[in-house]
């Protein structure tokens, strides 16, 4: 799809085009196909259109770096005027938070709510949560930022030399991490949405997740008191990517926000519970009062 300064958003959609609509933003690493198996089947029987987008630099989008993550609610605003959306919700797994709240703060007539699923906090300015593994790309920043270009091409030969192996990859990365992800990594269909997101989305260009993680480590170009619309938030407790202390710092901050815990669950926990997020978002209306959920254990 054509957006701003002829460049391209490549997607993929899942359910009825008749449906409400869900824009669901991938994770760093990711792409337009990092969606569950069980959410687009969920899309399918009861008539719900999933929607994912593929960042700048992965996929068939075009390279870009927006000067911060607001900017790209331009290009998300011709998209939905491109497709006929008025109204939508927005999920945002792990780096694709930023953006899922940039579109809340920026859109609040056509956002009826944001769920995030063990998503990012700024490292800049007011609503900043210091620590966790983000700060390493706080002190490479600059580097990557120089070098952005070459490494992105230098990350996609990696993945096309190894993409015989990629199986076995995905294996050795589930073997080192916590019991929660390796249990969903072990799950045949997340492994294999997985690794068909991974080999599709990188097929021409990897620069995405290098452009995120410069982006994460600048202003947002918006705060969390700026983001009025609904967002509900899943984070799991002992997730070891983006610290539980991250996702409950942004919850306080944000006006209307609540909290559900995913006990035992590390990062990737939220995509285990995708029938029960897209249920409390598309019971979210923009004038919604705020309401505590309970958690419970995938």
């Amino acid at each position: 799809m054509a957006v701003r300064g002829d460049r391209r958003l490549s997607f993929a959609e899942y359910g009825p085009r008749s449906g409400p609509a869900i824009i669901w933003m991938h994770g760093t690493p990711g792409a337009r196909r990092q969606i569950p198996l069980e959410a687009r089947e969920y899309a399918d029987r009861r008539g719900v259109r999933i929607i994912g987008i593929d960042r700048p630099g992965i996929g068939s989008s075009t390279p870009y770096l927006y000067p911060n993550i607001l900017d790209w609610t331009h290009d998300l605003e011709l998209f939905l005027e491109t497709l006929a959306i008025d109204t939508v919700r927005l999920i945002g797994l792990s780096g694709g938070a930023p953006y899922a709240l940039a579109a809340g703060a920026a859109l609040p007539d056509r956002v009826h709510g944001v769920g995030i699923l063990g998503g990012v906090a700024p490292t800049r300015g007011p609503d900043a949560a210091d620590g966790g593994p983000i700060q390493l790309a706080v002190h490479l920043a600059p580097v990557i930022t120089l070098a952005r270009v070459p490494l992105g091409v230098t990350l996609t030969q990696a993945i096309r030399v190894v993409r015989p192996l990629a199986g076995r990859a995905l294996d050795l990365y589930a073997a080192v991490q916590p019991p929660g992800d390796k249990h969903l990594l072990s799950r045949p269909e997340f492994k294999a949405m997985f690794i068909d997101d991974l080999l599709n989305g990188s097929r021409f260009q990897t620069s995405a997740p290098l452009a995120d993680l410069i982006l994460f480590t600048r202003p947002w170009g918006f705060e969390a008191a700026d983001v009025r619309v609904p967002v509900r938030w899943w984070h799991g407790d002992a997730d070891h990517i983006v610290p539980f202390r991250h996702g409950q710092h942004m919850v306080d901050r944000l006006p209307d926000a609540t909290m559900t815990v995913i006990h035992g669950e590390s990062h990737l926990g939220g995509l285990g519970i995708a029938e029960d997020v897209i249920d409390t978002l598309l019971d979210l209306g923009p004038r919604r009062a705020r309401r505590s959920t309970s958690a419970r254990k995938p």
